[in-house]
């Protein structure tokens, strides 16, 4: 079921992406909401067990997840958080380092979710909801194809496929292992949604629409942490 809904979060951003890939301040739009709501679960769900489970040693495996994060943008050049490039740009990106930044990042997203015994687990919702708007820019970006080519399907595959063989290799390591991979998502987290957060508006100016997004992925963050009973 976990591996389905993956795989479904990928291919729902994707087709949204290609057919109204146009409307970029949606992508932005959703992508905002995504960030309230991924640092709401970091903060409140990923984080805590990191540091309850973790020891005093655990800092050092988010602080890793930060710079892996930020190696693997070189790669990505900032797709995580948005940064949609328009047709004229795309020489600037090397598909094959694009695939491969956006496979390594879901791929290391899909390891902790190996032991999850939980269909709906606040770390799952997290990456759900994260796929989505990042899946859109993606499928936005292959949209100037007008068919579905085998490139199109390769590139949606990889991604598409990253997180679940993730899970499935994350199944042998052992279990106690979960909480550094943990720490290194969280950290992988973070940074993402608080580059999308605390990235400069035009002029500095209050962006109000923005505040109002961010705000909403945090209540809906928060409505799941309430109903979520801690094991």
């Amino acid at each position: 079921m976990i591996i389905l809904l993956l795989i479904l979060s990928v291919l729902i951003g994707v087709f949204l992406g290609k057919y109204f890939g146009s409307k970029q301040q949606f992508a932005k739009n959703l992508l905002v909401l995504s960030a309230g709501f991924l640092i709401t679960i970091c903060l409140n769900e990923v984080f805590p067990e990191v540091y309850e489970l973790g020891g005093h040693q655990i800092g050092i495996f988010v602080i890793l997840g930060v710079l892996i994060q930020m190696l693997l943008e070189n790669l990505t050049k900032g797709f995580e958080h948005g940064h949609l490039h328009h047709h004229s740009d795309d020489h600037t990106i090397l598909p094959v380092a694009l695939i491969a930044g956006l496979f390594v990042h879901a791929f290391i997203e899909g390891i902790p979710l190996s032991h999850e015994k939980e269909t709906f687990s606040p770390y799952l919702l997290g990456i759900l909801f994260h796929n989505i708007p990042i899946s859109f820019v993606l499928g936005s970006f292959l949209a100037h194809s007008k068919n579905f080519s085998t490139k199109f399907w390769v590139i949606v595959s990889v991604f598409a496929l990253a997180s679940p063989l993730g899970m499935l290799l994350g199944r042998y390591f052992d279990e106690d292992l979960k909480v550094y991979f943990l720490a290194v998502v969280g950290g992988i987290f973070l940074h993402i949604s608080s580059v999308i957060i605390f990235e400069s508006n035009k002029n500095h100016k209050m962006d109000w629409q923005k505040i109002v997004l961010v705000i909403v992925g945090i209540a809906l963050a928060l409505t799941g942490h309430l109903f979520h009973h801690h094991h």
